[in-house]
């Protein structure tokens, strides 16, 4: 069995982050992966105060284990989820974009964990200068919004550059990438494109059908030329989009373009014109299970790739 010191910092049994992937990751997801053993996250995303409450609470009714939530420090809602995660007493909070600074001295008396999201070296410093007690390291391989840095790279110059724990994420499927991420220097893994095919996530019956239909070449990255780089399928909305960047559409166009197209790949199913956001390692992802068996697929290869690597050694 498998055990690190993010077990022991978070009260979980496995090292196994779900991702917070907005619109998909509710309180059945979340809730699904911590009763597995991991760590389940809620997506705040850009909804509001009140929406987050009712996640947290359902979550709650369906699980006593430890669990987190997303918060994206540029929503227009994050002051007030910012203050429900205290009122509701949530245990980890997972930031991304942007500096969670405000926010630390409230979270930190609620004894709140903060892992914020980083695809940087200077911005893991920064981060763990104004108390993160660990940080999620994500490579250019994830799906959604990413840096510029791989996975492989990124984790072993973070796990160098800080004193605290780092989290892996970008390219995670299975057992063998989560034993490299281990061997990287991290202390787990953070898993969004896996579980998009979980049977409790709740996204539409066509986003799960585009995984499981992915190959290694079936992302591409999108707006670039607007600093708001973006991992995706191929799909007719997301060629055209790219179609229009290359032709050099203004951002504020490109940003119309774009607007509302991830809720309609991940709740409405509209294969036309949603954004279908996912990791490169989609296509590795073949089979619809549930969360406990994905938790403990990832964990059982893992140890068995560990206990395998001693045969390389003279």
């Amino acid at each position: 069995m498998i055990k690190t010191p993010l077990c022991d910092l978070l009260g979980i049994e496995k090292p196994i982050f779900q991702g917070g992937m907005a619109w998909i990751a509710d309180a059945g997801l979340a809730s699904a992966v911590s009763n597995a053993g991991g760590l389940g996250i809620i997506s705040a995303m850009n909804a509001n105060a009140d929406w987050l409450r009712g996640q947290i609470c359902e979550c709650k009714r369906q699980t006593d284990k430890p669990f987190g939530v997303n918060i994206m420090l540029q929503s227009p809602f994050a002051d007030g989820v910012a203050k429900v995660v205290v009122e509701e007493k949530v245990p980890v909070v997972v930031t991304g974009a942007g500096n969670p600074a405000k926010y630390m001295k409230d979270w930190e008396a609620a004894d709140i964990k903060v892992i914020p999201v980083v695809s940087s070296v200077a911005l893991a410093r920064l981060l763990q200068r104004v108390g993160a007690c660990a940080v999620v390291a994500e490579g250019g391989e994830s799906g959604g919004h990413i840096g510029d840095v791989s996975t492989i790279v990124l984790v072993p110059q973070v796990v160098d550059a800080l004193k605290i724990p780092v989290i892996a994420a970008g390219g995670i499927a299975d057992g063998r990438q989560v034993a490299a991420a281990l061997m990287l220097g991290a202390v787990g893994v953070q898993v969004g494109t896996r579980f998009l095919v979980a049977k409790e996530c709740s996204v539409s019956k066509e986003y799960k059908k585009r995984i499981l239909k992915a190959n290694d070449l079936s992302t591409i990255v999108t707006g670039r030329s607007m600093n708001g780089a973006v991992r995706c399928l191929k799909t007719p909305f997301s060629q055209r989009f790219l179609k229009a960047e290359r032709e050099g559409a203004k951002p504020e166009e490109l940003a119309r373009m774009g607007a509302g197209s991830l809720r309609k790949a991940a709740v409405d199913g509209n294969y036309q014109d949603g954004s279908f956001m996912a990791g490169e390692v989609a296509g590795m992802v073949k089979k619809e299970q549930t969360a406990q068996e994905i938790v403990d697929d990832l964990m059982n290869g893992a140890e068995a790739c560990l206990k395998g690597a001693s045969r390389w050694l003279a």
